[in-house]
């Protein structure tokens, strides 16, 4: 059962909710979730969802050199699947496949987003892609004491590795420390 455009657009808005100081910075997305459908595929265009992982344990993050993207660091995430059922374990299943952490050691810090992202993709023709725009939306879990990264997903990601959390935000950006200090309250 793939992830409604219903379910979409209420974790948007409860995102907004939270963080009304970007109400304005999303309308575009907003306006397109408003006026279209099908945003849990990647065929659709001119934009579609993603999400995102950020792993805290303790004073670090997890980050992942993504093929991709040219390996840059990012939190692990990526497409949503056609069986994801929310997209809260879309994100989970992301931290699996690319890091292979074991996801009885992850919890979620809330069930509200701590970033959403409208960026620019370049086309890829290799892939039947055109230019388009996803719109990434990223939570944050708690790492228990032992997880770990395991075997890494090599058609994805070069390398993951534990970064202290203030150069995972210098490299990454503010959605780190929103990673650590979370929403107001468990959502």
């Amino acid at each position: 059962m793939a992830i409604s455009d219903t379910e979409i657009r209420a974790v948007v808005a409860d995102y907004l909710e939270r963080y009304p100081e970007e109400t304005d910075l999303l309308a575009e997305p907003v306006r397109q979730l408003t006026a279209g459908e099908g945003f849990a595929s990647r065929h659709t265009f001119p934009m579609h969802v993603t999400v995102g992982a950020l792993l805290v344990r303790g004073d670090e993050v997890l980050l992942i050199n993504h093929r991709a993207y040219g390996g840059i660091l990012l939190q692990p995430g990526g497409h949503l699947e056609p069986d994801d059922v929310t997209l809260i374990d879309a994100a989970v299943r992301e931290l699996v496949e690319e890091a292979d952490v074991d996801p009885s050691q992850v919890v979620p810090a809330s069930h509200t987003p701590v970033y959403v992202e409208y960026g620019l993709v370049p086309a890829r023709p290799a892939k039947g892609e055109p230019e388009h725009y996803h719109l990434d939306i990223g939570f944050s879990f708690a790492g228990l004491a032992h997880v770990d990264v395991g075997c890494i997903q090599e058609s994805e990601v070069t390398g993951a590795d534990w970064y202290p959390l203030a150069e995972a935000e210098r490299l990454v950006g503010h959605r780190i420390a929103r990673a650590v200090r979370g929403p107001a309250s468990i959502g």
